[in-house]
């Protein structure tokens, strides 16, 4: 990376996540809240901030650390060789706590009870091939858009997003780092625990399928 030093590619990557984090968890409760029990409403409003602020994150911070805020995007990276171990190494812990953090920002904003545990329950395989086909999409985006407008991957991935939340059963989390962070809210974007494992397992084939196609594909 540029000139940046380990430290503050991390924090570029733990700020990214906890504003993604308060964005996603915060548009969240404050949709619940307006949309009268309408869970359509709720969803596009959640959608469209998380949407943004994607596009938005990865404007600020993609010259310092790349903007992965991703635990998966930072693993496929590292097997192209694209991030070093010692950036994985860092990386994705800064990750994890940034997000847990803007899930407390969040409750903290709305005067929530800072330390939740969520009840949601999104089980079952249609959810766990939900988030393998969210995760490979969005590593698609991000794979395929950089090779061809690299000045695009922000706008692709943050519209990826707004629609991914629309076509997959589980609302794409299509991350490690954010699923483990929801699962610490009972709000409209929690998950609960006996949910995450099979998740995160689904986001990490996904995001490998992803990286092995476009491997296939660059191929003369």
């Amino acid at each position: 990376m540029t000139g940046h030093t380990l430290f503050q590619r991390s924090a570029a990557e733990f700020l990214g996540s906890l504003l993604l984090l308060a964005t996603v968890v915060g548009s969240g409760i404050m949709a619940e809240r307006l949309s009268g029990g309408n869970i359509a409403i709720a969803l596009l409003a959640n959608a469209i901030a998380t949407g943004a602020m994607l596009v938005v994150l990865i404007q600020v911070f993609g010259g310092i650390s790349g903007a992965h805020f991703n635990p998966a995007v930072t693993l496929i990276f590292a097997a192209q060789r694209e991030a070093t171990a010692s950036e994985v190494v860092a990386y994705i812990p800064a990750q994890i706590l940034g997000a847990i953090g803007g899930v407390f920002l969040a409750h903290a904003m709305f005067a929530e009870p800072v330390l939740q545990i969520s009840s949601k329950m999104r089980t079952g395989l249609g959810q766990d091939l939900s988030e393998c086909v969210a995760t490979f999409g969005l590593v698609a985006t991000i794979l395929g858009v950089r090779r061809a407008a690299p000045d695009r991957v922000p706008a692709a991935a943050g519209l990826y997003i707004v629609a991914a939340y629309w076509f997959t059963a589980s609302t794409s989390f299509a991350n490690p780092a954010v699923t483990i962070a929801r699962g610490l809210t009972d709000s409209f974007s929690g998950i609960a625990p006996g949910g995450i494992l099979p998740f995160i397992f689904a986001q990490l084939l996904g995001a490998a399928l992803a990286a092995a196609t476009f491997r296939f594909l660059k191929t003369p």
